[in-house]
């Protein structure tokens, strides 16, 4: 099958939802699918205004559907509501095409939490822009809840769920270091949403480490000081350093999943979050973290977790098992050419009124 998908974050972003779909192009390719990815590198971009790593692609709509058409894909996946998964959802609409649409990022809280918009007006557009998707994939059971609660149709969110690499992050060497033991560890944007400074205010024993580029950061390390802060690192330094690390430190109150955990645990790095979406879903109350609404009493209790425990809980997530999953909920397009034209399978939606205001 070819399987088209588009997306609004790619490089050089590091992030989740650009691992996410790395990782599943892989595994397609692997099965034999081809994989066309329509990304804002073909475009002419500006930066996002407060996350300027993101490259918002400029006047697309006609260079996507020539695209779309150049393609004559198979399937169509759109994961991102940025300016190319709007226009790929248009063309979409107005050719009676298919497609499926996933939620990676608690987009309204990370909003809300930036410049105040009230939820309800984001779910709002996200029930419109999900809304004519045959699927909508979402990483866990709770975020598939969050959804419905906001008026999303149950039968219309499916769950499309996360791995890791496990040949890369494993025990193994630690990253030099001259640090006290022991040593808290976070990975990820250091952004406001991310809650980073719920861990870096914690009284706790020994050093912390910060991985990671973000809009916070230069202000958190004039303010700390005595935090390593790495900046962003390779697949092989991060399994150094969470190798080296003795908890892995999860702040955030609002990651869909958090790629992060999985990462950590295949190296043996026990996790200590807060009991919210995402550690919730990846550790519940497996052995290999704690969680607690006391940050710094889940990272002590973390400190006496077997690390072989937090291994083998991340082997229970593969990228395979994940992608075969994804390849599930696709709908694929059924081509009857007349003239160029492709006509999707009964059902799909051939019409769209625009964005709520």
């Amino acid at each position: 099958m070819k399987i088209l998908i588009v997306t609004d974050a790619w490089d050089p972003q590091v992030n989740g939802v650009v691992r996410t779909l790395k990782s599943t192009r892989r595994e397609l390719e692997k099965m034999g699918h081809v994989v066309d990815l329509l990304t804002p590198l073909e475009f002419r971009t500006i930066p996002c205004p407060t996350y300027p790593e993101i490259r918002l692609s400029l006047r697309p709509k006609r260079f996507v559907a020539q695209r779309i058409r150049d393609s004559a894909p198979q399937a169509i996946h759109i994961a991102t509501e940025g300016p190319l998964g709007m226009a790929a959802r248009g063309y979409a609409l107005r050719n009676g095409l298919p497609f499926t649409t996933a939620y990676h990022t608690r987009f309204p809280e990370y909003v809300k939490a930036r410049v105040g918009i009230p939820l309800a007006w984001t779910y709002r557009f996200l029930r419109w822009f999900h809304g004519s998707a045959q699927a909508v994939l979402v990483p866990t059971r709770v975020v598939k809840a969050d959804l419905e609660a906001f008026g999303f149709a149950p039968e219309r969110v499916v769950l499309w769920s996360r791995g890791v690499e496990l040949d890369i992050f494993k025990p193994g060497a630690t990253m030099p270091h001259d640090l006290k033991k022991p040593i808290f560890l976070y990975v990820g944007r250091v952004a406001v949403e991310k809650n980073i400074e719920a861990f870096l205010k914690l009284d706790l024993p020994g050093s912390k480490w910060v991985a990671g580029e973000g809009p916070q950061l230069a202000r958190l390390k004039a303010e700390h000081p005595g935090v390593r802060f790495t900046g962003v690192l390779g697949q092989a330094e991060l399994a150094s350093l969470y190798n080296a690390a003795d908890v892995f430190v999860f702040p955030s109150r609002t990651d869909t999943f958090g790629l992060v955990l999985l990462e950590a645990l295949a190296c043996g790095c026990p996790v200590a979050a807060y009991p919210v979406t995402g550690p919730i879903d990846v550790i519940g109350d497996a052995p290999a973290g704690a969680l607690d609404d006391d940050l710094r009493t889940a990272a002590l209790r973390a400190l006496t977790i077997d690390r072989l425990a937090a291994r083998r809980h991340a082997e229970r997530y593969s990228w395979e098992a994940c992608t075969r999953q994804f390849l599930q909920h696709l709908h694929p397009i059924d081509e009857v050419r007349s003239g160029g034209a492709t006509r999707a399978r009964p059902g799909a939606l051939a019409g769209d009124q625009g964005p709520p205001l």
